[in-house]
């Protein structure tokens, strides 16, 4: 079956996918979701790339998802093990040459004004023990322009959250269009898709590997 390598997000911790892993589990997938080194300073994502690929029990069908920050990192995994596919979930897109830090102007990002744009359709016990596991994130990973040429030639797929308060639909869709060229898959959930619809999540991911 495949594996998946999941790429977290800023300030994020790989325990925050565990229900998604449990479900692809129980369907017959590996997953490994390894805690990436976001508050060290001599690392870059270059560094964070190699922290996914080394957590993997084999290169051999190898599905990658990148989600939010995490859209910067999974190509660059996806493109050092010729992965199956990659899958982004309300993700960065970055262009060649980008640097994580000019993202947000470059694409015209403005903030929705809306409150709580990350845990708010998250179960409460869930949404406390995320943010309790939050961690800092380094200027080196945003201050290096992003190393590849293209996105990696190979499936590649998009899932927009509905209901994003952090990057809203309304910013993603064109977005999506502009520097993926796909049509996104939607699914009904906030930012962190995988802690308040974890089981519809997996069931796409699931669908892509098949």
């Amino acid at each position: 079956m495949t594996t998946f390598a999941i790429v977290h997000g800023a300030g994020d911790v790989g325990w925050s996918w565990n229900l998604v892993a449990d479900s692809l589990e129980t369907k017959g997938h590996t997953v490994i979701a390894p805690d990436l080194p976001t508050e060290d300073e001599q690392k870059d994502l270059t560094a964070w790339a190699s922290t996914v690929t080394d957590a993997l029990p084999s290169t051999s069908d190898v599905v990658v998802v990148g989600h939010s920050f995490g859209g910067f990192v999974a190509p660059l995994v996806a493109a050092k093990i010729n992965a199956k596919a990659l899958i982004f979930v309300t993700a960065m897109l970055p262009k060649p040459g980008e640097r994580p830090a000019d993202w947000w102007e470059n694409t015209g990002y403005t903030d929705s004004g809306l409150e709580d744009q990350f845990w708010h359709d998250v179960p409460p016990h869930l949404a406390e023990e995320s943010q309790k596991r939050e961690r800092g994130m380094s200027e080196t990973a945003m201050a290096k322009p992003w190393p590849l040429d293209a996105m990696p030639d190979i499936p590649t797929h998009f899932i927009l959250c509905t209901e994003d308060r952090f990057f809203t639909p309304e910013f993603m869709r064109p977005l999506v269009a502009d520097r993926l060229g796909v049509e996104p898959v939607e699914l009904t959930a906030g930012h962190c898709a995988q802690l308040s619809n974890p089981t519809g999540l997996a069931t796409l991911l699931s669908n892509y590997a098949n």
